[in-house]
């Protein structure tokens, strides 16, 4: 589209569309929007609209309505985003900061989001696959029964317990414990695994293999057994109250609700989409489910996995390993620099006020990537 004129008209459709949920004329347009020219004017650039397929024309005495090409259009070339008030973000910052734990944050997390857009919010946990370690601690439960305790950059907390075959000194598992740590600080989950299973054929770590094999089952079934995160999930009921929305279109979209692999997968490819961009939007038969083929996703990713450019870290748990072992160590394998850990998306009709739901989606990633990059060296939010 390349006439200014119509790309004031769509706009101006399909911003009186979203408000009302009723078809609209060139009469209203004329009337309520200075498009600076009569309303036949505006009727036949309706018209041209209608027959490039950014409008369709429900019944023969209606006004017109978006179709899903021209709020695509509406989206990456019209929505003006307009930022939250200063209220509604120190609201936000308020409400997130007051939580007790990750799993605290991201259930208030997507409260807050449904209740801003009065859609449907989905917020994901980090997953461990795309964590590193911040600390490991082994717990002795009895002479042969341990418990492992994994704390992420995330704030992800996950406990495993493991048995021995031969009981092992206090002081073996404390120094064990101590060179995991200084070694693998900063480290996926699986090469941390990796480097644990190295040490156990070490001389020093020798005597305790066995455990040291235990442990890198663990941390790599870790992070390869939680590739997916878990959902937290908010303000499905007020799709039921939403205008304009047909019922029968609510089954088969509750239905895809209850899809949450696919749902996951859909919103983390948006997610990964959005580091340009801050926020994504699937319309419709975008998203490749029948189930929201009257439905927009608007998703963006939050959190940062850590540069691999920080030469310093490396260096230090390069020397950590060589004065651990005697001998060289091999580089540091770390996940790809700035991929989002997680996800935050709102889920609503292809008539949502995309302007609002997208400025209330940028704001709560940007507010948990800020809340995990401020933890610092707690075990928490």
């Amino acid at each position: 589209m390349t006439n200014s004129r119509r790309m004031l008209v769509l706009r101006a459709v399909i911003e009186d569309y979203i408000r009302s949920q009723e078809p609209v004329g060139s009469g209203t347009l004329t009337k309520d929007h200075d498009l600076g020219v009569s309303s036949a004017t505006v009727r036949n650039d309706m018209a041209t609209l209608e027959d490039e397929g950014f409008l369709i024309q429900p019944h023969t005495s209606a006004g017109r309505i978006p179709t899903e090409k021209g709020y695509r259009y509406f989206v990456d070339k019209l929505a003006n985003v307009v930022p939250l008030s200063l209220a509604q973000r120190r609201g936000i910052e308020s409400f997130l900061s007051g939580s007790v734990n990750l799993e605290d944050t991201l259930q208030r997390s997507a409260r807050l989001l449904a209740q801003i857009t009065g859609q449907v919010a989905v917020v994901a946990s980090p997953s461990l696959a795309k964590s590193t370690l911040r600390r490991l601690e082994i717990i002795p439960l009895g002479p042969l029964a341990l418990m492992i305790v994994v704390i992420t950059d995330t704030g992800r907390v996950a406990q495993r317990s493991i048995r021995c075959s031969t009981s092992i000194k206090q002081e073996m598992v404390e120094d064990l414990s101590r060179v995991i740590n200084a070694r693998n600080q900063g480290v996926n989950l699986s090469t941390a695994g990796e480097d644990i299973r190295q040490l156990g054929t070490s001389v020093k770590f020798r005597p305790i293999n066995d455990l040291c094999d235990r442990l890198a089952e663990e941390m790599e079934g870790m992070a390869s057994q939680e590739q997916a995160s878990s959902l937290y999930m908010a303000g499905t009921s007020q799709l039921t109250h939403q205008q304009a929305v047909n019922l029968s279109d609510l089954a088969p979209l509750f239905d895809a609700l209850e899809e949450q692999v696919v749902l996951m997968k859909l919103m983390s490819t948006l997610s990964e989409v959005s580091q340009t961009s801050g926020v994504s939007v699937a319309i419709g038969s975008e998203t490749h489910n029948p189930g929201l083929i009257h439905a927009s996703v608007v998703a963006s990713g939050y959190g940062s996995t850590a540069s691999p450019s920080d030469s310093e870290g490396h260096e230090r748990v390069d020397t950590e390993r060589a004065r651990a072992l005697g001998t060289g160590a091999s580089s540091t394998e770390m996940p790809e620099a700035n991929e989002p850990v997680a996800f935050v998306g709102s889920i609503g009709p292809t008539h949502m006020n995309y302007a609002t739901t997208m400025a209330a989606v940028h704001a709560v990633a940007h507010y948990l990537t800020a809340l995990l990059a401020n933890q610092g060296g707690e075990d928490g939010l």
